[in-house]
């Protein structure tokens, strides 16, 4: 009698509508609940309120346009989208961290990568995709080079043609610049001088 009883409390009865398994002893009262006010949803097949359908529908599955792609995805995956799968989501460059859309960056970097640095320790220019490559081959007992080398590349901004920082060309310019208005100041001075010990024509 008590392996009986055990049993008829523990026994399940599978709801055909919501396809969970029931307490026998409950199942009737579950039954009439479910039916009335629940209903499942023909796309993730969750159980919801049937007031709440609609709106369940329109928060989580309702298709909606990527701002950055116009790509139409379901509202639940917007943001998944925009941060991992959109080709419009920006992201920098790993030479110059320069941001552009990810469809862009495989050929962006294929031409910055190429861009090249002077090495201070070799005086060697270095292609910035070869720089690390570079730092771990030939310098990484150097004394003064880190461990972990720094980034391979400077912004961009900060770099003029061949790889060369534009402060060492901005540095070179003004120097020519400043030798160019002192050779200007002096020819100016000799003249002067010149002209004040030019002798008078006395007066008749």
């Amino acid at each position: 009698m008590n392996s009986m009883a055990v049993s008829t409390e523990f026994s399940t009865t599978l709801c055909n509508h919501c396809d969970r398994d029931i307490p026998a002893p409950n199942f009737d009262l579950h039954y009439a609940h479910c039916i009335r006010n629940l209903e499942k949803c023909r796309i993730c097949g969750d159980m919801v309120p049937k007031k709440h359908s609609e709106e369940h529908y329109l928060n989580t599955h309702a298709p909606v346009s990527c701002s950055l792609c116009s790509e139409t995805v379901e509202r639940e995956v917007l943001t998944l989208h925009k941060g991992e799968r959109c080709p419009q989501r920006i992201v920098t460059c790993e030479y110059c961290e320069f941001p552009l859309p990810v469809v862009d960056l495989f050929k962006h970097q294929e031409v910055c990568g190429n861009r090249t640095e002077y090495c201070e320790i070799c005086c060697k220019y270095v292609r910035l995709r070869e720089r690390l490559d570079h730092e771990r081959q030939f310098h990484s007992g150097t004394p003064g080079v880190p461990a972990e080398p720094s980034r391979v590349a400077e912004s961009a901004s900060d770099w003029g043609q061949r790889g060369i920082p534009r402060g060492r060309a901005h540095d070179s310019s003004q120097k020519r610049l400043f030798f160019t208005i002192a050779l200007t100041g002096i020819a100016v001075l000799i003249g002067s001088f010149f002209l004040q010990r030019r002798p008078q024509t006395p007066e008749q």
